[in-house]
């Protein structure tokens, strides 16, 4: 490697690490100027222009808090959970092309031959901070909090690793790049010897059930509403991390959010074509910019989706959530891999595939809807029991 090679990767480590503090720093912004505009009020408008820096002052007033630790927590646990929940969220990033290529180099941090299962390791090993963070400290709440979130966590896990399976049959990798690169080309429709081009070769198309199986266990997986059931103000406080404030308060908000982006940029890796754009032609000038800029503006999508859902929906019932992710997504999932299979060995004609794919999306919608609004069967009324001896009838 020569010293040009090298600066290339400096740059590309810090470049990303940079990327994902700005970009966490202007979602929060971001997220209360939308939910604001949503439920009719003016949001934060004073730190800075249109209130830009009110994330950096709330992050510069959280590192400065005064840490408490509780009397009870763990002396080495405590501290070391909101670690845990931080570093797995930059690493799942690492292995996930963002461009095309500086140079010699590729804009990936590191081409992993099982990149996405890297990824899925690193959101299941979140599962421990967040069950060491609410028994560390000592207290019942945190402890319910963080027996809530791990379940819900390892339970949509299984639909999200399923919903996946899918991506890697199409594209007989486990590579984040190779993925993508099994994406370049678009559908074409023939008309008189000529060829029109009509979509990307995405895998949203051919697999768009198991797309929304993914967002919908990713939402899960970020404890975002209407999932957010883990800090659930009225039941637990804050979760499992009611004890925590100041700076290691900041890296659990910190790693929610990264989060999002780490989800967000899977969808765009593996649905959405990476850094490929919708349209076919990029123009020739600073053609190294425009695969980022694709991405960039693909990952930003997703965010809005997550905003907009909080700002929209209801959250779940605990119950629901859990029959939700093991009664429909698991089984859909399941479902759909043998279709896929189907698909690959005895191929369909383009319009009937494309047809099932949308059928069985609307069906999804439909089993969410069902649950979301299914009304409760009256409970049978209590029998009347002998009042206990010495008190009144």
């Amino acid at each position: 490697m020569n010293w040009f090679d090298f600066v290339i990767l400096l740059v590309k480590v810090v470049g990303v690490f940079a990327f994902l503090l700005v970009t966490v720093l202007f979602v929060i912004w971001l997220e209360r100027k939308v939910v604001a505009l949503m439920q009719t009020r003016v949001g934060p408008n004073r730190v800075g222009p249109f209130g830009l820096f009110q994330s950096v002052a709330d992050g510069i007033k959280l590192f400065f808090k005064e840490d408490v630790r509780p009397s009870q927590a763990d002396r080495w646990l405590y501290p070391l959970a909101p670690i845990l929940m931080m570093v797995p969220a930059f690493l799942s990033v690492s292995v996930l092309p963002f461009g095309r290529n500086f140079g010699t180099q590729n804009a990936q941090l590191t081409d992993l031959n099982v990149g996405i299962l890297f990824i899925l390791a690193m959101g299941s090993l979140q599962v421990y901070g967040i069950v060491l963070a609410g028994w560390a400290a000592g207290s019942n709440y945190p402890l319910l909090g963080g027996i809530r979130s791990s379940a819900q966590m390892i339970s949509y896990e299984i639909a999200q690793g399923l919903s996946l399976v899918g991506v890697f049959m199409l594209a007989g990798t486990l590579s984040a790049a190779g993925i993508v690169a099994a994406q370049h080309g678009t559908f074409e429709v023939h008309l008189g010897g000529l060829h029109f081009p009509v979509f990307p070769r995405w895998y949203l198309v051919q697999q768009l059930p198991m797309f929304i199986v993914f967002l919908l266990a990713g939402i899960a997986e970020t404890n975002r509403a209407p999932f957010d059931l883990p800090e659930a103000e009225t039941e637990l406080v804050g979760g499992y991390h009611t004890e925590y404030s100041g700076v290691k308060f900041a890296l659990f908000f910190l790693a929610e959010y990264l989060n999002m982006i780490t989800v967000s940029a899977v969808a765009t890796t593996l649905f959405l074509g990476g850094p490929d754009g919708p349209i076919f032609h990029n123009p020739t000038w600073l053609q190294w910019l425009w695969p980022i800029l694709w991405f960039v503006a693909k990952v930003y999508l997703f965010l809005f989706l997550f905003i907009w859902l909080r700002a929209t929906l209801p959250r779940l019932r605990f119950d629901k959530l859990m029959a939700f992710g093991w009664k429909v997504l698991i089984p859909f999932a399941l479902l759909w891999i043998p279709v896929t299979a189907l698909m690959i060995i005895q191929p369909f004609p383009a319009g009937w595939r494309r047809g099932l794919g949308l059928v069985a999306a609307i069906v999804l919608v439909l089993l969410l809807l069902s649950l979301l609004f299914t009304r409760e069967a009256p409970e049978a009324p209590e029998e009347k029991r002998p009042a206990p001896r010495g008190s009144a009838p």
